[in-house]
């Protein structure tokens, strides 16, 4: 099965370079670069769900550049970051809300009996699919350790 997501960064390039969005392409350029590199290390052919976890990385990578550009008082490095995080988002499925985030946590921890923190790999192993590159897992992590300490 092939990914529907790639065909459309393909075409979203063609159309990039047809009008001439220098940063666009540059960043799409990025990111079918990181999706030939997963293909040619493990020989697979990609679907939806490795392309999105590539771009979820991708925008997790540039968030922490953003972080440590900003201590460095780097603004201009901040804005081509965030600038590549647009383009990035684009490909990913609707981000989940706070409440959906909550309403996720829950169901996991009914549903692995989870008690204490020490049960946290289990709950975050029923959430990863359901919540990867719809959210940033970091939050995840912190709304499921903030349930399972009270």
């Amino acid at each position: 099965m092939t990914s529907a997501v790639k065909a459309q960064i393909l075409d979203d390039m063609k159309a990039a370079m047809r009008g001439h969005e220098k940063t666009r392409l540059a960043t799409i350029r990025l990111i079918l670069a990181a999706l030939k590199q997963k293909e040619v290390d493990e020989r697979i052919t990609l679907t939806d769900e490795h392309v999105t976890a590539i771009l979820d990385k991708m925008v997790k990578q540039r968030r922490e550049s953003i972080s440590q550009f900003q201590t460095a008082n780097r603004q201009d490095l901040v804005e081509k970051e965030q600038a590549e995080i647009h383009v990035i988002q684009q490909y990913l499925p609707t981000q989940l809300t706070l409440a959906e985030i909550d309403a996720l946590v829950v169901a996991a921890v009914k549903e692995s009996g989870a008690t204490s923190a020490r049960d946290m790999g289990k709950v975050m192993a029923i959430l990863r699919p359901q919540a990867q590159g719809r959210a940033d897992m970091a939050l995840v992590s912190t709304k499921v350790k903030e349930h399972l300490s009270s």
